[in-house]
């Protein structure tokens, strides 16, 4: 009777000191440090969940690839282990084939137009196939546009590409732009991209400037040279499982805080991005830029790659996007 007794007021006092349990909780995995653009978008989201949900729904991080990288993690959201992740939409693109689409080199010129897109219709419409694979999308960040480095000449024209030996991810259609702009695919994983560079095993890479300098490539590389060959598009995901024990009002909480930190992360994007730069020029990388003439040069020389992958994704999606571009 005294336990029972004891465990009842231990209950009431909880209750009336206005402390309760969160009644919603989920692991975010991230694949990069706090930190980082990525980190950073994720932290404004667990606080516009925590805010807006009155700490109802109550969101754990754990930064820099603690939980597994981008394929594993995503996979765990599909079998509902983990909650939410936030990969890149490449990782999307062996499950849902149309997401290769925001793969296709020098699809965007600009970040406006990667906007107008992901934003829109069409990133919706991408976000539409998600459920039936077990994943929600919740909005799209931004990991910015990827720019080429490498230790022999700076690439100012298409020409300028021809017999690099150029580091490249596993997917076909990387490999595929690579060889279009005449130089040689070397497939590579980010752990050993330094140390190839360093021993000359490959002449060059492309990622976002933020990844460079955080990678401390321009300590192996001479030229930066911004060809904006790729955009790279971030997007939150939460689990399907998860996200249909949770109810309509905690649903919206969910999706306006992505949406509500997608401008505070890409503005952190933008910022690391053009921050990166001028601290890799302080360390002596040469950089030059890429004329809007030899970038529609690059372009065409990659058309083929384009004709390609159209079949996969869709000539009607590929239109949409190019009639949302113009």
């Amino acid at each position: 009777m005294k336990f029972k007794t004891t465990l009842l007021l231990g209950l009431l006092a909880a209750a009336f000191s206005g402390s309760t349990l969160a009644a919603v909780t989920g692991k975010f995995a991230v694949t990069l440090p706090e930190k980082s653009h990525q980190g950073q978008g994720v932290a404004k989201f667990v606080e516009l969940v925590k805010a807006k949900s009155g700490g109802e729904i109550d969101i754990k991080p754990y930064y820099g690839g603690a939980l597994g990288d981008d394929v594993k993690v995503t996979s765990a959201l599909q079998g509902g282990t983990i909650e939410f992740t936030v990969p890149q939409t490449s990782t999307l693109t062996g499950m849902v084939k149309p997401y290769e689409v925001l793969d296709f080199p020098f699809l965007f010129a600009t970040t406006e137009q990667a906007e107008k897109v992901l934003d829109g219709p069409i990133g919706q419409k991408l976000m539409d196939l998600l459920p039936a694979h077990g994943l929600v999308g919740l909005a799209y960040w931004e990991n910015g546009f990827f720019n080429a480095t490498n230790s022999k000449h700076p690439i100012a024209k298409v020409e300028d590409f021809k017999g690099l030996k150029f580091r490249s991810i596993q997917a076909k259609i990387t490999q595929e732009t690579i060889k279009a702009l005449g130089a040689n695919p070397v497939p590579l994983a980010v752990p050993e991209l330094y140390t190839a560079l360093e021993t000359k095993t490959i002449d060059g890479q492309g990622t976002p400037n933020a990844v460079i300098a955080a990678l401390k490539l321009y300590e192996v590389q001479k030229y930066l040279s911004i060809t904006q060959h790729t955009y790279g598009a971030f997007i939150p995901l939460a689990s399907k499982k998860f996200w249909d024990t949770l109810s309509p009002d905690q649903q919206k909480i969910l999706k306006d805080s992505a949406v509500e930190a997608r401008a505070y992360q890409r503005q952190v994007a933008r910022e690391q991005a053009a921050g990166a730069q001028k601290m890799m020029e302080g360390k002596g990388i040469k950089v030059n830029e890429v004329t809007a003439a030899e970038h529609q040069r690059m372009r065409a020389a990659v058309q083929p790659v384009w004709d390609m992958f159209t079949p996969d994704v869709g000539a009607d999606l590929v239109k949409e996007i190019e009639a949302a571009i113009k």
